[in-house]
């Protein structure tokens, strides 16, 4: 695109440059919202700016872009370094502390505790990094602490409901965090919990603008109020708030624009979308266009597909995870060669499947390991449909051999594929873009929940040329038919 600013980018830049007002940027996808910030920069090139980036790539792409009188850092980042001066010392990143803290309080425990302790290590220690990214500080602990929540908040607020035993190691773990916190031990959680919820003071910025604003968690809201005391300026995409799950919060930018009183503008031009993605996006976003040279691209479905309609650096997009492995196996078959991006889920299922037992063990008696274990985590989860999805795509892989080796074996093959052909859940893709979209079991998306109306526009524009509607049960396997 020409560095001209659009008429929608050249009202932004005035309304930066011309006023003193706190602004909120509704930018759709593939809006130019980047190149907006830079340009915003480089009209109040006398101003000291701080941009608040959402990941360290995005930061040090923004770096290179940004003019001299703006530093581009992410939240994690500044609070390092505020830390740092709250303290008076150097700190120590221990990205596995929760895990120490954790191992050591176990091995306290009697030899029983310790056997259910273990069993859900990996669940409690996750719980406790959630805890950080929800502001929580244990009851009766940290007065001074202006904590997002308590005891009671934060429990209610897991996604599954925590043992006596693992409730108690939560909060003990968390304690002794944040005690380790204060002499200089800290991880990525630590970065933003403490500086946000402890008396202290951010370096003082004219000026700070953020990216992703529909991203941002309570904690994060928190720590902005703390920081923006002069002027904010904020770009993001209502539609592309899909991260509720993680702790977003899930009204972020009218929030935002409620708490700093923030006068809004739109980017409505989407840059990257051809004008046949546009108009099948405006469903959710009714104002998006395109400027007159884009492409227009083709939105199309088919009735029947194979591994060959798959051009090659094509991205298969799904809701859910288990299409997914599904197809990277049939992908696989037919001599394509898969990537599934984003490996976290991946790692847990594998570590499911081996609790299941000993690598002989045939696959009936691995499946009815399968369902034992979705019987436990129902009976602690509030969020049934991930469990269910969870075990779609450990069914997947026992139904690839005789035994429980042959599946963790496949597993670890399918994982460690690193083939053109992208698969990824809509999640995975926010912030990427491709060619050719291939959209894989549209019918998964519950359009009557909001973050899934969010999600499925999200997963349409990430389409640069191509939109192409799939259905699972409409792919020929010819291998699976000789």
């Amino acid at each position: 695109m020409s560095h001209t600013p659009t008429p929608e980018q050249q009202a932004v830049i005035d309304a930066a440059v011309n006023s003193k007002d706190n602004l909120i940027v509704s930018a759709l996808a593939g809006a130019a919202k980047t190149s907006t910030l830079v340009m915003i920069a480089a009209a109040l090139k006398d101003t000291n700016i701080l941009c608040l980036a959402f990941n360290k790539r995005i930061a040090v792409e923004m770096q290179e872009r940004l003019p001299p009188n703006c530093k581009a850092m992410t939240l994690n980042s500044l609070g390092h370094r505020t830390w740092a001066e709250v303290i008076s010392r150097r700190l120590t990143l221990e990205t596995n502390k929760t895990f120490k803290i954790l191992t050591e309080l176990i091995q306290k425990l009697g030899k029983r505790e310790q056997e259910e302790a273990y069993a859900d290590f990996a669940d409690t220690m996750k719980a406790i990094d959630f805890g950080k990214a929800c502001g929580y500080i244990p009851s009766k602990h940290f007065e001074n602490a202006k904590a997002l929540m308590r005891d009671d908040d934060f429990f209610g607020h897991l996604e599954e409901e925590p043992s006596l035993i693992q409730e108690m190691l939560i909060r003990n773990a968390s304690l002794i965090s944040i005690q380790r916190g204060m002499e200089g031990v800290i991880d990525f959680g630590d970065q933003i919990l403490l500086p946000t919820v402890f008396p202290c003071m951010f370096e003082f910025f004219p000026l700070v603008m953020v990216d992703e604003a529909q991203d941002l968690s309570a904690l994060n809201h928190a720590t902005l109020r703390k920081l923006a005391k002069r002027r904010l300026i904020a770009v993001g995409d209502e539609n592309q708030a899909i991260y509720g799950f993680r702790g977003a919060h899930e009204d972020s930018m009218p929030f935002l624009a409620e708490t700093f009183k923030m006068r809004k503008l739109m980017l409505s031009v989407s840059f990257r979308c051809p004008s046949s993605v546009v108009a099948e996006a405006q469903w959710r976003a009714p104002h998006m266009r395109f400027p007159e040279w884009a492409k227009e691209g083709k939105v199309s479905r088919l009735v029947e597909w194979d591994a060959q309609s798959l051009p090659p650096q094509a991205a298969i997009i799904c809701r859910n995870n288990a299409p997914l492995f599904s197809m990277a196996i049939k992908l696989l078959k037919n001599g394509r060669y898969p990537q599934i991006i984003g490996n976290d889920i991946g790692k847990y299922l594998l570590k499911v499947m081996k609790k299941f037992g000993k690598n002989d063990l045939p696959r009936a008696e691995a499946m009815i390991a399968l369902s034992d274990w979705v019987a436990e985590k129902l009976k602690k989860s509030r969020s049934p449909a991930k469990v269910h999805d969870q075990e779609a795509c450990i069914r997947v892989f026992l139904e690839q051999g005789e035994t429980l080796g042959d599946a963790l074996a496949y597993a670890e093959h399918i994982f460690a594929s690193q083939g053109p052909i992208q698969l990824m859940t809509g999640h995975k893709s926010k912030g990427l873009e491709f060619d050719d979209v291939f959209f894989l079991d549209e019918h998964l998306i519950n359009v009557e929940e909001p973050q899934d109306r969010n999600l499925k526009y999200v997963i349409q524009t990430r389409a640069k040329v191509n939109l192409t509607y799939v259905n699972s049960e409409d792919f020929f396997d010819a291998k699976a038919t000789e």
